[in-house]
């Protein structure tokens, strides 16, 4: 229940007015240069990082998040609009996506990738909030952890021989 507490409070942070702004501004920013083929979200957040300079710790994550995000939307609005993908997770849009804004359906086709994209990413929270309440849990056993630090049995430091 402590894992559901923390991600209640991170969202009561995240939807302060303020870091909501930032998020919009950084889906927005990153969705203009995402639209740009062959500059990938990672690119992208590299161009856009010294917008976040003089921003706080929480609101400057919050606006590479949406940067990261818009520039992935971006890329597939580029597939479904263009059949040219903006980056390599964008190739399988451009099968369905392109056939679907050839028949006059693009505005459908941006919005399964839009809802499909916001799914997708909640369920990805879900599961790696999950899985560092498992991991932290894995501790290495005291052997490997002495041979790691190279630590004799006397509880020496040494140099590993």
């Amino acid at each position: 229940m402590e894992t559901l507490g923390n991600l209640a409070f991170g969202l009561g942070v995240a939807l302060g007015w303020q870091n909501l702004l930032y998020c919009f501004i950084g889906c927005f920013l990153g969705t203009l240069v995402g639209v740009l083929p062959g500059i990938g979200p990672v690119a992208t957040v590299a161009m856009l990082l010294p917008f976040t300079f003089g921003l706080g710790p929480a609101p400057a994550l919050i606006m590479l998040a949406g940067i990261y995000y818009g520039a992935q939307y971006g890329g597939s609005t580029t597939a479904i609009l263009v059949n040219i993908p903006g980056e390599s997770s964008s190739v399988v849009t451009t099968l369905d996506g392109y056939q679907m804004a050839r028949r006059g359906r693009a505005g459908p086709a941006l919005g399964i990738a839009a809802i499909g994209s916001f799914v997708a990413g909640c369920v990805a929270t879900l599961v790696i909030a999950y899985l560092v309440k498992v991991t932290i849990g894995l501790r290495p056993t005291e052997e490997v952890e002495r041979q790691g630090l190279d630590i004799n049995e006397h509880g020496e430091e040494g140099y590993a021989s």
